[in-house]
Protein backbone atom coordinates (compact mmCIF):
# COMPACT_ATOMS: atom_id res chain seq x y z
CA UNK A 1 0.00 0.00 0.00
CA UNK A 2 0.97 3.86 -0.73
CA UNK A 3 1.07 6.02 2.50
CA UNK A 4 -2.19 7.04 1.84
CA UNK A 5 -3.71 4.03 1.70
CA UNK A 6 -2.29 2.86 4.51
CA UNK A 7 -3.04 5.86 6.90
CA UNK A 8 -6.82 5.47 5.28
CA UNK A 9 -6.70 1.39 5.84
CA UNK A 10 -5.48 2.73 9.46
CA UNK A 11 -8.33 4.90 10.18
CA UNK A 12 -10.68 2.49 8.79
CA UNK A 13 -9.85 -0.46 11.01
CA UNK A 14 -9.76 1.44 13.95
CA UNK A 15 -13.15 2.69 13.35
CA UNK A 16 -14.55 -0.17 12.49
CA UNK A 17 -13.02 -1.87 15.76
CA UNK A 18 -15.00 1.04 18.00
CA UNK A 19 -18.41 0.17 15.94
CA UNK A 20 -18.04 -3.63 16.45
CA UNK A 21 -16.68 -3.33 20.33
CA UNK A 22 -18.48 -0.08 21.82
CA UNK A 23 -14.75 1.74 22.62
CA UNK A 24 -11.24 2.92 20.78
CA UNK A 25 -9.04 0.33 20.05
CA UNK A 26 -6.14 0.33 22.70
CA UNK A 27 -4.22 -2.42 22.18
CA UNK A 28 -3.91 -5.60 19.32
CA UNK A 29 -6.91 -7.95 19.52
CA UNK A 30 -6.83 -11.49 21.04
CA UNK A 31 -7.67 -14.40 19.01
CA UNK A 32 -10.86 -14.33 20.91
CA UNK A 33 -11.82 -10.70 19.70
CA UNK A 34 -10.28 -11.43 16.49
CA UNK A 35 -13.05 -14.17 16.17
CA UNK A 36 -15.68 -12.06 17.45
CA UNK A 37 -14.93 -9.33 14.94
CA UNK A 38 -15.01 -11.51 12.43
CA UNK A 39 -17.87 -12.91 12.89
CA UNK A 40 -19.39 -9.35 13.29
CA UNK A 41 -18.28 -8.41 9.87
CA UNK A 42 -19.85 -11.61 8.46
CA UNK A 43 -23.09 -11.61 10.31
CA UNK A 44 -23.74 -7.73 8.82
CA UNK A 45 -22.04 -7.27 5.48
CA UNK A 46 -22.27 -11.17 4.38
CA UNK A 47 -18.49 -11.44 3.74
CA UNK A 48 -15.47 -12.65 5.47
CA UNK A 49 -12.02 -11.42 6.81
CA UNK A 50 -10.50 -14.09 8.50
CA UNK A 51 -9.89 -14.02 12.18
CA UNK A 52 -6.09 -14.42 12.12
CA UNK A 53 -5.97 -11.78 9.46
CA UNK A 54 -7.67 -9.29 11.67
CA UNK A 55 -5.48 -10.05 14.39
CA UNK A 56 -2.21 -9.51 12.32
CA UNK A 57 -3.99 -6.21 11.08
CA UNK A 58 -4.30 -5.10 14.76
CA UNK A 59 -0.81 -5.24 15.31
CA UNK A 60 0.06 -3.43 11.96
CA UNK A 61 -2.23 -0.09 12.70
CA UNK A 62 -1.12 0.33 15.97
CA UNK A 63 2.93 -0.45 15.48
CA UNK A 64 3.41 0.24 11.59
CA UNK A 65 7.13 0.75 12.37
CA UNK A 66 7.70 -2.06 14.43
CA UNK A 67 5.20 -4.98 13.22
CA UNK A 68 5.32 -7.03 9.76
CA UNK A 69 3.89 -4.46 6.51
CA UNK A 70 0.52 -5.75 6.07
CA UNK A 71 -1.28 -5.36 2.44
CA UNK A 72 -5.13 -6.38 2.48
CA UNK A 73 -6.63 -6.59 -0.75
CA UNK A 74 -8.78 -4.04 -2.37
CA UNK A 75 -11.93 -6.60 -1.24
CA UNK A 76 -10.83 -6.71 2.15
CA UNK A 77 -10.50 -3.07 2.37
CA UNK A 78 -14.05 -2.79 0.78
CA UNK A 79 -15.32 -4.89 3.51
CA UNK A 80 -14.45 -3.34 6.00
CA UNK A 81 -15.85 0.04 4.50
CA UNK A 82 -19.18 -1.94 3.65
CA UNK A 83 -19.04 -2.83 7.91
CA UNK A 84 -18.31 0.98 8.86
CA UNK A 85 -20.79 2.62 6.09
CA UNK A 86 -23.77 0.00 7.16
CA UNK A 87 -23.21 -1.12 3.21
CA UNK A 88 -26.55 -3.51 2.31
CA UNK A 89 -25.85 -7.44 2.81
CA UNK A 90 -24.50 -9.21 -0.04
CA UNK A 91 -22.08 -11.83 -0.53
CA UNK A 92 -19.23 -12.81 -2.55
CA UNK A 93 -21.09 -13.53 -5.78
CA UNK A 94 -23.49 -10.93 -5.45
CA UNK A 95 -20.29 -8.13 -5.09
CA UNK A 96 -18.01 -9.82 -8.02
CA UNK A 97 -21.17 -9.43 -10.30
CA UNK A 98 -22.43 -5.98 -9.43
CA UNK A 99 -19.64 -4.29 -7.48
CA UNK A 100 -16.20 -5.50 -8.56
CA UNK A 101 -15.16 -1.44 -8.66
CA UNK A 102 -15.25 -1.88 -4.75
CA UNK A 103 -17.05 1.39 -4.42
CA UNK A 104 -17.34 1.51 -0.54
CA UNK A 105 -13.12 1.50 0.16
CA UNK A 106 -13.05 4.23 -2.81
CA UNK A 107 -16.44 6.46 -1.05
CA UNK A 108 -14.34 5.69 2.41
CA UNK A 109 -10.83 6.83 0.95
CA UNK A 110 -12.34 10.01 -0.39
CA UNK A 111 -12.35 11.77 2.65
CA UNK A 112 -8.68 11.76 2.99
CA UNK A 113 -7.78 12.77 -0.08
CA UNK A 114 -6.57 16.41 -0.53
CA UNK A 115 -8.89 18.92 -2.80
CA UNK A 116 -8.38 19.42 -5.97
CA UNK A 117 -8.00 23.00 -8.07
CA UNK A 118 -11.13 24.70 -8.41
CA UNK A 119 -13.34 23.58 -11.18
CA UNK A 120 -14.70 25.56 -14.14
CA UNK A 121 -17.90 26.15 -14.43
CA UNK A 122 -18.46 23.61 -17.36
CA UNK A 123 -16.85 20.68 -15.07
CA UNK A 124 -18.92 22.33 -11.99
CA UNK A 125 -22.00 21.70 -13.29
CA UNK A 126 -20.95 18.21 -15.05
CA UNK A 127 -19.86 17.24 -11.28
CA UNK A 128 -23.24 17.91 -10.01
CA UNK A 129 -24.95 16.59 -12.85
CA UNK A 130 -23.31 13.24 -11.65
CA UNK A 131 -24.05 13.73 -8.62
CA UNK A 132 -28.00 14.11 -9.00
CA UNK A 133 -27.66 11.32 -11.54
CA UNK A 134 -26.30 9.41 -8.04
CA UNK A 135 -28.90 10.39 -6.24
CA UNK A 136 -31.16 9.36 -7.89
CA UNK A 137 -30.00 5.95 -8.47
CA UNK A 138 -29.29 5.40 -4.90
CA UNK A 139 -33.42 6.53 -4.39
CA UNK A 140 -34.72 3.82 -6.97
CA UNK A 141 -32.41 1.32 -5.57
CA UNK A 142 -33.86 2.06 -1.58
CA UNK A 143 -37.41 2.06 -3.28
CA UNK A 144 -37.05 -1.21 -4.59
CA UNK A 145 -34.81 -2.97 -2.20
CA UNK A 146 -36.29 -2.12 1.02
CA UNK A 147 -34.14 -1.48 3.75
CA UNK A 148 -31.22 -2.10 1.55
CA UNK A 149 -31.99 -6.13 1.53
CA UNK A 150 -30.84 -7.99 -1.52
CA UNK A 151 -34.04 -10.27 -3.14
CA UNK A 152 -33.97 -13.75 -1.85
CA UNK A 153 -34.07 -16.30 -4.04
CA UNK A 154 -34.57 -20.11 -4.15
CA UNK A 155 -31.75 -22.27 -3.39
CA UNK A 156 -30.54 -25.88 -3.68
CA UNK A 157 -27.65 -27.66 -2.55
CA UNK A 158 -26.71 -31.07 -3.61
CA UNK A 159 -23.48 -31.05 -1.89
CA UNK A 160 -22.00 -32.29 -5.25
CA UNK A 161 -18.99 -29.91 -4.59
CA UNK A 162 -17.68 -29.45 -1.22
CA UNK A 163 -14.51 -27.47 -1.82
CA UNK A 164 -14.21 -24.54 0.41
CA UNK A 165 -14.61 -22.16 -1.92
CA UNK A 166 -17.86 -23.52 -3.70
CA UNK A 167 -19.06 -24.05 -0.61
CA UNK A 168 -18.29 -20.14 -0.13
CA UNK A 169 -19.73 -19.12 -3.49
CA UNK A 170 -22.76 -21.11 -2.57
CA UNK A 171 -23.90 -18.96 0.81
CA UNK A 172 -22.22 -21.26 3.43
CA UNK A 173 -19.77 -21.12 6.49
CA UNK A 174 -18.48 -22.73 8.99
CA UNK A 175 -18.73 -22.10 12.87
CA UNK A 176 -16.41 -24.05 15.26
CA UNK A 177 -14.04 -25.91 12.99
CA UNK A 178 -12.74 -29.21 14.02
CA UNK A 179 -10.10 -29.83 11.51
CA UNK A 180 -10.16 -33.91 11.99
CA UNK A 181 -13.92 -34.66 11.40
CA UNK A 182 -14.30 -31.64 9.15
CA UNK A 183 -11.91 -33.02 6.70
CA UNK A 184 -14.12 -36.36 6.10
CA UNK A 185 -16.67 -34.18 4.90
CA UNK A 186 -16.59 -35.43 1.14
CA UNK A 187 -16.42 -38.62 2.35
CA UNK A 188 -19.48 -40.10 0.71
CA UNK A 189 -19.73 -38.97 -2.64
CA UNK A 190 -22.91 -37.06 -3.38
CA UNK A 191 -23.38 -36.03 0.51
CA UNK A 192 -21.71 -33.58 3.09
CA UNK A 193 -21.22 -35.86 5.87
CA UNK A 194 -21.50 -33.81 9.39
CA UNK A 195 -20.17 -36.29 12.31
CA UNK A 196 -22.00 -36.77 15.95
CA UNK A 197 -18.96 -34.32 17.61
CA UNK A 198 -19.06 -33.52 21.89
CA UNK A 199 -21.47 -30.58 21.86
CA UNK A 200 -24.57 -28.77 21.84
CA UNK A 201 -26.27 -25.37 21.74
CA UNK A 202 -28.42 -26.62 24.93
CA UNK A 203 -25.85 -25.35 27.70
CA UNK A 204 -25.22 -26.67 31.21
CA UNK A 205 -24.15 -25.75 34.13
CA UNK A 206 -20.31 -26.89 33.08
CA UNK A 207 -20.41 -26.02 29.38
CA UNK A 208 -21.56 -23.32 27.00
CA UNK A 209 -23.20 -23.75 23.67
CA UNK A 210 -20.73 -24.87 21.30
CA UNK A 211 -21.64 -27.13 18.14
CA UNK A 212 -18.54 -28.41 16.30
CA UNK A 213 -18.97 -27.75 12.12
CA UNK A 214 -21.86 -26.03 12.22
CA UNK A 215 -22.48 -24.99 8.74
CA UNK A 216 -24.55 -21.97 8.14
CA UNK A 217 -25.74 -19.77 6.07
CA UNK A 218 -27.82 -16.20 5.96
CA UNK A 219 -31.68 -15.73 5.82
CA UNK A 220 -32.89 -12.61 4.81
CA UNK A 221 -36.98 -13.57 4.74
CA UNK A 222 -39.37 -13.36 7.02
CA UNK A 223 -41.73 -16.47 5.47
CA UNK A 224 -39.72 -19.14 4.01
CA UNK A 225 -39.79 -23.01 3.50
CA UNK A 226 -36.29 -24.58 4.60
CA UNK A 227 -35.23 -28.89 4.30
CA UNK A 228 -33.03 -31.39 4.92
CA UNK A 229 -32.78 -35.09 3.18
CA UNK A 230 -30.57 -37.47 5.17
CA UNK A 231 -29.17 -40.81 4.30
CA UNK A 232 -28.54 -43.94 6.28
CA UNK A 233 -29.11 -41.70 9.47
CA UNK A 234 -29.66 -43.76 12.41
CA UNK A 235 -28.99 -42.63 15.74
CA UNK A 236 -28.21 -45.41 18.37
CA UNK A 237 -26.49 -44.11 21.34
CA UNK A 238 -27.37 -41.29 23.51
CA UNK A 239 -27.79 -38.49 22.31
CA UNK A 240 -26.33 -38.82 19.19
CA UNK A 241 -28.98 -36.25 16.37
CA UNK A 242 -28.75 -34.87 13.52
CA UNK A 243 -30.54 -31.75 12.25
CA UNK A 244 -31.55 -28.13 11.46
CA UNK A 245 -30.59 -25.08 13.47
CA UNK A 246 -32.43 -21.57 13.42
CA UNK A 247 -31.03 -18.99 14.88
CA UNK A 248 -31.31 -15.27 15.59
CA UNK A 249 -27.65 -14.62 15.62
CA UNK A 250 -24.46 -17.00 15.89
CA UNK A 251 -23.00 -16.76 19.25
CA UNK A 252 -26.57 -18.38 20.69
CA UNK A 253 -27.38 -15.24 22.15
CA UNK A 254 -30.56 -14.98 20.84
CA UNK A 255 -33.43 -16.85 20.42
CA UNK A 256 -32.88 -20.23 18.32
CA UNK A 257 -35.51 -23.61 17.15
CA UNK A 258 -33.19 -26.72 16.77
CA UNK A 259 -35.15 -29.60 14.71
CA UNK A 260 -33.64 -33.35 14.82
CA UNK A 261 -33.86 -36.67 14.43
CA UNK A 262 -32.49 -38.21 17.86
CA UNK A 263 -31.84 -41.13 19.78
CA UNK A 264 -32.67 -41.55 23.36
CA UNK A 265 -32.96 -43.93 26.40
CA UNK A 266 -32.95 -41.21 29.13
CA UNK A 267 -36.02 -42.33 31.12
CA UNK A 268 -35.60 -40.88 34.80
CA UNK A 269 -35.19 -43.81 36.44
CA UNK A 270 -38.38 -45.92 35.14
CA UNK A 271 -37.33 -49.03 32.51
CA UNK A 272 -35.00 -47.84 29.67
CA UNK A 273 -36.39 -48.19 26.71
CA UNK A 274 -34.27 -47.45 23.28
CA UNK A 275 -35.99 -45.10 21.21
CA UNK A 276 -35.68 -42.67 18.05
CA UNK A 277 -37.33 -40.05 18.22
CA UNK A 278 -38.12 -36.48 16.76
CA UNK A 279 -37.20 -33.46 19.01
CA UNK A 280 -37.72 -29.81 18.55
CA UNK A 281 -36.33 -27.47 20.83
CA UNK A 282 -36.73 -23.33 21.52
CA UNK A 283 -34.58 -21.28 23.28
CA UNK A 284 -34.64 -17.66 24.27
CA UNK A 285 -30.55 -17.61 24.24
CA UNK A 286 -28.87 -15.31 27.51
CA UNK A 287 -32.07 -14.40 28.37
CA UNK A 288 -33.03 -17.45 29.44
CA UNK A 289 -31.76 -20.71 31.21
CA UNK A 290 -33.97 -23.35 30.55
CA UNK A 291 -35.02 -24.71 26.55
CA UNK A 292 -38.58 -25.40 25.65
CA UNK A 293 -39.13 -29.33 24.48
CA UNK A 294 -42.14 -28.39 22.02
CA UNK A 295 -41.66 -31.78 19.95
CA UNK A 296 -40.81 -35.17 21.74
CA UNK A 297 -42.13 -37.61 18.98
CA UNK A 298 -41.71 -41.09 19.11
CA UNK A 299 -40.43 -42.87 15.77
CA UNK A 300 -39.13 -46.08 16.47
CA UNK A 301 -38.69 -48.28 20.08
CA UNK A 302 -35.69 -50.53 18.90
CA UNK A 303 -34.97 -54.09 20.10
CA UNK A 304 -32.77 -56.61 18.49
CA UNK A 305 -35.46 -57.60 16.25
CA UNK A 306 -36.53 -54.67 14.64
CA UNK A 307 -33.07 -52.87 14.65
CA UNK A 308 -32.70 -53.82 10.61
CA UNK A 309 -36.41 -53.22 9.72
CA UNK A 310 -35.47 -49.33 11.86
CA UNK A 311 -32.13 -48.75 9.47
CA UNK A 312 -34.67 -49.55 6.47
CA UNK A 313 -37.10 -46.87 7.01
CA UNK A 314 -33.94 -44.47 7.98
CA UNK A 315 -32.62 -45.04 4.53
CA UNK A 316 -33.73 -41.50 3.56
CA UNK A 317 -35.25 -39.33 5.99
CA UNK A 318 -36.01 -35.48 6.25
CA UNK A 319 -36.85 -32.47 8.45
CA UNK A 320 -38.90 -29.52 7.09
CA UNK A 321 -39.38 -25.72 8.58
CA UNK A 322 -42.21 -23.82 7.35
CA UNK A 323 -42.02 -20.18 8.76
CA UNK A 324 -44.69 -18.08 7.44
CA UNK A 325 -44.28 -14.30 9.90
CA UNK A 326 -44.88 -15.97 13.30
CA UNK A 327 -46.39 -19.49 12.14
CA UNK A 328 -43.97 -21.99 12.30
CA UNK A 329 -44.88 -25.64 10.71
CA UNK A 330 -42.42 -28.39 11.76
CA UNK A 331 -42.41 -31.45 9.44
CA UNK A 332 -41.20 -34.55 8.68
CA UNK A 333 -40.62 -38.04 6.21
CA UNK A 334 -38.82 -40.94 6.13
CA UNK A 335 -38.92 -44.20 4.65
CA UNK A 336 -36.70 -47.11 2.37
CA UNK A 337 -37.42 -44.71 -0.69
CA UNK A 338 -36.49 -41.04 -0.91
CA UNK A 339 -39.84 -39.41 -2.23
CA UNK A 340 -41.80 -40.52 1.28
CA UNK A 341 -44.47 -37.75 2.24
CA UNK A 342 -44.01 -35.34 4.56
CA UNK A 343 -46.36 -35.14 7.48
CA UNK A 344 -46.78 -32.42 9.90
CA UNK A 345 -45.30 -33.13 13.80
CA UNK A 346 -46.54 -29.22 15.00
CA UNK A 347 -47.70 -25.87 13.95
CA UNK A 348 -47.47 -23.39 16.56
CA UNK A 349 -46.65 -19.69 16.95
CA UNK A 350 -42.75 -19.00 17.76
CA UNK A 351 -41.88 -15.38 18.44
CA UNK A 352 -38.38 -15.22 16.66
CA UNK A 353 -36.70 -14.20 13.33
CA UNK A 354 -34.30 -16.88 12.61
CA UNK A 355 -31.20 -14.75 10.90
CA UNK A 356 -29.10 -17.97 9.97
CA UNK A 357 -30.12 -21.30 9.18
CA UNK A 358 -27.90 -24.74 10.33
CA UNK A 359 -26.96 -27.73 9.54
CA UNK A 360 -25.63 -29.59 12.72
CA UNK A 361 -24.79 -33.42 14.20
CA UNK A 362 -23.83 -33.46 17.75
CA UNK A 363 -23.61 -35.81 20.83
CA UNK A 364 -24.81 -33.66 23.41
CA UNK A 365 -21.90 -32.78 26.19
CA UNK A 366 -21.33 -36.97 26.91
CA UNK A 367 -18.19 -38.32 26.33
CA UNK A 368 -20.18 -42.14 26.57
CA UNK A 369 -21.48 -42.19 22.48
CA UNK A 370 -19.48 -42.96 20.02
CA UNK A 371 -18.63 -40.42 16.36
CA UNK A 372 -21.40 -41.58 13.94
CA UNK A 373 -21.82 -39.93 10.29
CA UNK A 374 -24.90 -37.79 9.13
CA UNK A 375 -25.03 -38.11 5.55
CA UNK A 376 -26.72 -34.92 4.11
CA UNK A 377 -28.43 -35.82 0.74
CA UNK A 378 -30.06 -32.07 -0.37
CA UNK A 379 -30.41 -28.88 1.53
CA UNK A 380 -33.26 -26.88 -0.22
CA UNK A 381 -34.23 -22.87 0.94
CA UNK A 382 -37.81 -21.35 -1.25
CA UNK A 383 -38.45 -17.62 0.44
CA UNK A 384 -42.21 -16.92 0.48
CA UNK A 385 -44.12 -14.21 0.23
CA UNK A 386 -45.98 -13.56 3.54
CA UNK A 387 -49.53 -14.47 4.08
CA UNK A 388 -51.53 -12.46 6.45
Amino acid sequence: MNDLDASVFSALFKKAYEKCFGHPMSGPLTETESRLFSEKILDQTGLVIGAKSIKNYSSFVLSPANGKEENPSVATLDTFARFVLDAPYTDEVQRKNKQSHYPYWFQYRQQFQQPTKKQSGRKKQAAIVALISSILAATTLLIFSPAGKKKEKDFTDDFHQLQQDSLSRNGWFLKAKDDEYWNRRNESPGHLTLFTLKGDNWPDSVNQPNIKNLLLRKNNADCFVAEIHLSEFVPLQNWQQAGMLLLEDTSFAGKSLRLSLVYNDFSGGFPKSREIILQAIISGGKATDKPEEIVHQLLFKIDSANEKLVRQNLLHSALRVEKNGKSFRLLFANGSMPNSAFREILNRDIDMKPAFIGLFALKGFVDSSTVIPAKIDLFRYTPLMCKR
